[in-house]
């Protein structure tokens, strides 16, 4: 059913992939979006985590379409302030923009403002939310529409809905998926502001995790861990840091591995072996042991300075010896 028409002078505030979808998702709809404020252009990898821009697609769809863009290096500056002053908005509609919001910028939108959050919130508050979720082997996510506050995604929420997590889904999937669903309620909480219907829950602060935004570090495996944790340690970290591990050799320099699909796999009764330790029983599958005394089969790698590859093509010419194992750089 077409949404009544709204006056609301909406200013879209968001950086990168998740963000895309929803600006977009604005204009097509018909609403006033006056302006876009998004991060700085940064060299692609140097700033990334959710809000990784390597295309600079909010840009490119904001001048496709006329809507001025405004690029403050900190939107809580007076500087900032006073340049959003100037598109004089009525709401504020936030999607991984990669700031917290001060209540001075807040306070520029009669209205203030809304996020776009990508967690079943109060769970997982913070710039990683698919990530963490992936991360902790969660089954279900979805996304928050929460009326923002001075405090990181504490806000009353507005709208949420649920969906499943695929069991060999990565965070880049998942995100893929939430974005859309995301544009569809706050388009539908924007009319709802225009028309004075909102109703706010309270979030329960006993409920509340945190994620964290991802740096390199959080990519290395710890092998000690169960064999389903790694693997979706693997998965949480795609597309950005992406998870690493270093293969040690006799007498050879630790070669820094990425991992990209691994799989849980049953011991099958075997012995266990020391978590870390690499097997390949038929030349072709990469076998490591976890901490819980099952098997991780590494079905995709990269070395480094190499491209992509099967775990087969890498055993072609990395054939592993008795003692060989997976862990940290200095292991």
């Amino acid at each position: 059913m077409t949404q009544p028409a709204t006056s609301l002078r909406l200013v879209m505030m968001g950086t990168g992939t998740f963000a895309e979808p929803v600006f977009s998702a604005l204009l097509d709809a018909g609403l006033q979006v006056v302006g876009l404020v998004t991060q700085p252009d940064r060299a692609v990898g140097s700033e990334r985590s959710t809000t990784r821009q390597g295309q600079r697609g909010m840009q490119e769809i904001a001048r496709s379409r006329g809507i001025p863009v405004f690029q403050p290096e900190s939107i809580n500056t007076p500087e900032g302030v006073e340049g959003l002053k100037e598109f004089r908005p009525d709401l504020l509609v936030v999607a991984a923009y990669g700031q917290i919001l001060s209540k001075d910028v807040l306070g520029v939108a009669p209205q203030g403002g809304i996020n776009v959050h990508a967690s079943l919130l109060p769970k997982y508050r913070g710039a990683a939310p698919i990530a963490w979720a992936i991360y902790h082997g969660e089954k279900r996510t979805g996304v928050t529409i929460i009326r923002m506050s001075v405090y990181l995604d504490a806000g009353d929420i507005l709208a949420q809905e649920a969906l499943d997590i695929g069991p060999e889904e990565t965070a880049g999937e998942v995100e893929a998926r939430l974005a859309p669903l995301g544009a569809r309620l706050a388009i539908d909480v924007i009319h709802q502001i225009a028309a004075g219907t909102t109703h706010g829950t309270k979030q329960d602060k006993a409920l509340v995790t945190k994620a964290p935004k991802l740096t390199k570090e959080h990519g290395l495996i710890d092998w000690g861990e169960t064999a389903a944790q790694v693997c979706n340690h693997v998965r949480a970290m795609q597309p950005w840091p992406t998870a690493y591990t270093f293969l040690h050799r006799t007498g050879a320099q630790p070669q820094r591995l990425i991992v990209l699909k691994a799989a849980s796999q049953d011991a099958g009764g075997q012995a266990p072996g020391a978590s870390g330790s690499a097997w390949s029983p038929d030349g072709k599958s990469l076998l490591v042991w976890a901490g819980d005394g099952q098997l991780v089969e590494v079905r995709e790698l990269q070395p480094a300075g190499k491209r992509r590859m099967t775990a087969t093509e890498f055993l072609r010419g990395h054939a592993l010896q008795p003692g060989d194992r997976f862990g940290p750089p200095q292991s």
